[in-house]
């Protein structure tokens, strides 16, 4: 690992103590980076590093504080992401900017000039996406577009703006394995031509197998830069993190406890026009098991776990079994009241409310039977705020929650230290039943590591897991069994050893439906 800040001759992008200050905050301290033509370069960092501010700075969306960016070797002020675009500067952002009820070209339009006609537009999107190897239907409505198709038309978008730089901000967090291998031989072609690539990922086998450089921030600054394709996953999480990142360990497998969650010909309308019905589910789980649930993103996970947390309580009371008790037609108190725990997908405003406390959120996820340990009196009981306090400093001690007080609000923590505080909440109560979707999304690799050892651990313990993810390598990491959810569908689970990425891959393109759809065929 290199930590040199002599800047690279004949740099495409050449940024200069680069600062930004929000307050007293610095977010991102003196920065040198320089990507050169025809480069895939990786950006690393951990929660809080300070990458989406420094893409966000050359992306036009903030402005420096100090510090200079250079471009084809003049230094160049870029006030919008107009700037950006007009000098050469693409960008991909992990959630997408579309509108659901336009085409693809009329979402397309939007970032061009006004006076190019849709149908010129839809052509040329329909070419360059066959050119790249992101096949398009211009005229397609997004709402009716699998994820893997909604980031090609961000890609194909920001492609006809003819960039010599595009960065990517998590581009495969939502591809199957399958796509992403799209997406690598779109990257590589797009080097070959000489454009160059800013990628940032969590994923650090995709950042050793595709990228020429990588540069390394912690704490807002440079800490140095590599070849990753000379490092190992374990030695760029180290760089990001500063001390080895443990490994999720797992006890030996003894025998099948009793079954805790039972969920049988589950079906639930789509309860708007984009949302995915779920189509007969069915599930067991029982005590010490961990059943993981791979697909992609938008094929009935959001509304899985909304039957299964009682957020959407379903018709039928024995469609959801908790712990022998049918709580299909109950909501949430009910369920936690009988001993389940539910971390849903959004930390802000669905799993915490940000403007309160830790210690406020704490409290608002007890179910009343939980709360009696906060509360003293008699008759009028009141909250005993030392008791509420002590619990949220024992669960940020717990799961290493980093925060600028004692008791800050839950706004004031970075995503991945507010997800494991929320993880740690709902560990807390020691559930029988814990369902979680999505446990460590833009999380770092320091902060998933505790998140997964602590659901495994509280599966050895005697609990019943389901863990929602479309993150592969997390499934593999904490899964005893697996199943795959696709277009409202969820195949039969699989022990977690007999499954490979590329099974799972294909399960998650439909291949369970497909197999189903044969088999019944032969039958007749």
């Amino acid at each position: 690992m290199s930590s040199s800040n002599a800047p690279l001759a004949g740099a495409l992008l050449s940024v200069q103590k680069l600062t930004k200050l929000f307050g007293s905050f610095t977010a991102c301290d003196h920065i040198d980076l320089d990507i050169a033509p025809g480069e895939i370069h990786a950006l690393l960092g951990e929660n809080g590093a300070g990458k989406s501010t420094l893409v966000k700075m050359l992306f036009g969306v903030l402005e420096p504080s100090d510090g200079q960016i250079v471009w084809s070797g003049n230094p160049v002020s870029i006030a919008s992401p107009g700037d950006a675009r007009k000098i050469g500067i693409g960008m991909v952002f992990q959630h997408f900017s579309l509108f659901e009820a336009l085409t693809v070209a009329e979402n397309i339009a939007l970032s061009l000039d006004d006076s190019i006609p849709i149908g010129k537009i839809a052509e040329e999107a329909r070419a360059l996406s066959r050119a790249y190897g992101l096949p398009l239907d211009p005229h397609a409505h997004v709402a009716d577009l699998s994820v893997g198709e909604r980031q090609r038309i961000e890609i194909v978008r920001a492609l006809l703006q003819n960039p010599k730089l595009i960065i990517l901000d998590e581009p495969t967090s939502v591809l199957t394995p399958q796509e992403a291998d799209k997406l690598f031989e779109t990257l590589f072609k797009l080097k070959a031509e000489g454009r160059s690539v800013l990628y940032i990922s969590h994923r650090l086998e995709e950042v050793q197998r595709i990228c020429d450089r990588a540069t390394v921030l912690r704490h807002g600054k440079v800490t140095g830069s590599c070849d990753p394709r000379q490092e190992t996953p374990a030695s760029l999480a180290r760089m990001m993190v500063g001390n080895d990142v443990a490994a999720v360990t797992h006890p030996e497998r003894g025998s099948k406890g009793e079954v805790q969650l039972a969920v049988s010909g589950l079906s639930v309308a789509a309860r708007t026009p984009f949302a995915m019905p779920l189509k007969d589910v069915a599930l067991k789980v029982c005590s010490g098991e961990i059943l993981a649930i791979a697909g992609v993103a938008g094929n009935g996970q959001s509304e899985l776990f909304d039957a299964l947390s009682g957020e959407y309580p379903v018709s039928a009371p024995d469609a959801v079994v908790i712990r022998n008790k049918p709580v299909g037609t109950l909501g949430i108190t009910a369920r936690r009241m009988i001993g389940a725990g539910f971390v849903p997908e959004e930390r802000h405003g669905h799993a915490a409310v940000s403007a309160m406390k830790l210690s406020d959120n704490l409290v608002l996820a007890r179910s009343q039977s939980d709360r009696k340990a906060f509360l003293a009196g008699g008759f009028l009981k009141i909250i005993r705020r030392s008791a509420v306090k002590n619990a949220a400093k024992r669960i940020s001690e717990e799961m290493d929650v980093r925060k600028s007080g004692e008791d800050p609000a839950a706004g004031s923590l970075s995503g991945g230290n507010l997800q494991k505080f929320i993880v740690g909440r709902e560990l807390d109560r020691q559930p029988a039943v814990l369902v979680v979707n999505q446990p460590t999304w833009g999380v770092d690799a320091g902060a998933a590591s505790r998140i997964r050892q602590a659901l495994v651990d509280l599966a050895r313990n005697g609990s019943a897991v389901v863990v929602i993810s479309q993150d592969l390598d997390e499934i593999f990491e904490v899964a005893t069994d697996i199943a795959v959810i696709s277009e409202g569908r969820l195949s039969s689970p699989f022990p977690a050893g007999e499954l490979t990425r590329e099974k799972i891959g294909l399960l998650m393109g439909g291949l369970h439906e497909s197999k189903a759809a044969s088999e019944t065929t032969h039958a007749h």
